[in-house]
């Protein structure tokens, strides 16, 4: 049986700012700037193109989630994966696999599977159990940094031993349940502001309560994903992990820093600092508009437009591509998705002319559909990211 310290359940908190925090103005007027950001962006959207832009938004999540974890794998490579075309290199198959069960657990989420309980110690269990039990047995493994005896990561079972992080001593795997509890409790029913805030302090809370031997970064982030996502209605198209990812340094600075006892009697009333949680979620909401701003930046419609049907007329010329495909790809973007019925048409062509344009557009990736008498929509694929959605994530 796990040790119980008996440690008293205060030492958690705030798990939320008070209501006299003067902080608190400032992070309204950062959750109220998100949503609309955020609102106006999947609004300016037809809704085929919001569908194919998350499943891209997804392999960027999971490689600036797993690259804050020190682990590099370029989403072409995750694509490749998702294809069942892995890597002859074991290591790099093994990354492959880990971020495919990521994308798995945030298609889940995507799919309302968090909904109502991302803060739930259910939920945070299945979150775990979800990511981890896809993993390869090689990455499920775990050394005690103190006899270095390699230990097995246990899908969606907390720890059973002490762990340190930094300088953090988290609390004893006895105490879990009933802090998880508390936790859960705190966050459970709130307001739509304190929703979007709760996001980033129950990030650091759980972190501070470190529930598993490993997977707790990526649980917190997946978990944090989903707390935006239900509140905001986001519809997937932005994720804060790039943001973290390219702030790597500060955020894991002002994660340690609420890890600190609070300091004085303008310090909050918990046990621990409320001024470094606060600074720490205006932080996170900063990154968060960051990030909602440079998604507008590469889909407003015109752009997006342009970068494409650029791509695609080069393609033509180079007569990769059949002549008149633009026009099928223009027609996408602009009413989101496209019967098959229609395309002849469109086209001013027979339907044989109109099946050549429609498999070539399919054999290159940037067309899908749900099976063969589904609508075409439009699709990212990561080869063309460069080209399509310059800055989304580094050139391979």
């Amino acid at each position: 049986m796990a040790e119980d310290r008996g440690e008293t359940i205060s030492l958690i908190e705030p798990l939320l700012l008070s209501e006299n925090s003067h902080f608190r103005p400032a992070l309204a007027d950062l959750a109220l700037e998100l949503t609309a950001k955020s609102t106006a962006l999947r609004k300016s959207l037809p809704e085929g193109i919001v569908r194919a832009l998350s499943d891209l938004v997804r392999s960027m999540n999971c490689y600036y989630s797993n690259l804050i974890e020190g682990h590099d794998t370029h989403p072409i490579d995750i694509e490749r994966a998702l294809n069942e075309d892995y890597s002859t290199d074991l290591k790099q198959r093994d990354l492959q696999l880990e971020a495919k069960a990521h994308i798995a657990v945030q298609q889940w989420i995507d799919a309302d599977g968090l909904n109502g309980r991302a803060t739930t110690r259910d939920g945070i269990l299945e979150t775990h159990r979800r990511f981890c039990e896809l993993l390869p047995d090689e990455l499920l493994w775990v050394e005690n940094p103190s006899s270095g005896v390699r230990e097995p990561l246990i899908p969606g079972e907390l720890r059973q031993r002490d762990v340190i992080v930094g300088r953090h001593i988290a609390i004893s795997p006895g105490a879990l349940p009933r802090f998880m509890e508390r936790f859960q409790a705190a966050y459970r029913t709130l307001g739509k502001v304190d929703a979007i805030v709760a996001a980033a302090c129950a990030h650091h809370r759980l972190l501070w309560m470190h529930p598993f031997l490993d997977g707790n970064g990526r649980v917190a982030r997946l978990m944090s994903y989903a707390m935006l996502r239900e509140a905001l209605d986001t519809g997937g198209i932005w994720s804060v992990a790039r943001g973290l990812a390219r702030n790597e340094a500060r955020y894991k600075s002002l994660l340690a820093q609420c890890d600190l006892p609070r300091r004085n009697d303008l310090d909050g009333r918990g046990n621990l600092s409320e001024e470094a949680l606060a600074k720490f979620a205006i932080f996170f909401l900063e990154t968060c508009i960051d990030q909602v701003d440079f998604m507008e930046t590469l889909v407003n419609p015109k752009g997006l437009r342009d970068r494409i049907l650029i791509w695609t007329e080069e393609e033509i010329r180079a007569d990769r591509l059949p002549q008149k495909s633009d026009t099928v790809l223009e027609a996408i973007l602009y009413r989101g998705e496209l019967p098959r019925g229609e395309i002849a048409g469109l086209l001013g062509t027979g339907d044989r002319n109109a099946r050549r344009v429609t498999s070539a557009l399919l054999e290159r990736g940037v067309l899908a559909a749900e099976s063969t008498r589904a609508p075409l929509r439009l699709n990212f694929p990561a080869t063309l990211a460069g080209r399509w959605m310059p800055g989304l994530f580094p050139e391979r």
